[in-house]
């Protein structure tokens, strides 16, 4: 896969204040485990094979287990993820196909149960971010050679 454009080569008065605000995002003050199984979830959603690799090793890194990375697809019927956990999940679900399946008020009430108004507001500007670097990274093959990806 060749990257189809160097974005921050291209794009810097774009694409820098775009990196950083996807850093200051990771800084929300959510936990981290729940911060990478949203972009695990988002990422799968999307089709992201580069998201999904850099997500899933940084979860590892994280201390997450093998069992939940790879029952993440199926969450809904996994008994291994919290309240807390299964709010966030259906949020970022409801958010990344949001033409097709809205915000309804039952939802949103799952994640006004479970998060303050802030983590709100926190945990949705984490989803607009993955879901962003999904679509850069998607549609500009873009990779991380780092992460042994070739």
């Amino acid at each position: 896969m060749t990257p189809r454009a160097d974005l921050a080569a291209v794009a810097p008065d774009l694409f820098k204040p775009w990196y950083a605000f996807s850093m200051q995002v990771e800084k929300c003050g959510l936990e981290k485990s729940l911060l990478e199984l949203v972009k695990i979830r988002a990422s799968q959603i999307n089709g992201c094979a580069n998201c999904l690799n850099m997500h899933t090793a940084d979860a590892r890194r994280a201390g997450e287990t093998e069992q939940r990375i790879h029952l993440l697809a199926a969450w809904q019927e996994a008994p291994c993820y919290t309240k807390r956990e299964r709010a966030a999940l259906v949020w970022v679900e409801h958010l990344t196909e949001v033409a097709i399946r809205r915000a309804p008020d039952a939802v949103y009430a799952i994640l006004d149960d479970q998060f303050s108004k802030e983590e709100q507001v926190n945990l949705t500007m984490l989803i607009n971010v993955i879901n962003g670097w999904n679509r850069l990274a998607v549609g500009f093959n873009l990779y991380a050679p780092e992460l042994g990806w070739q």
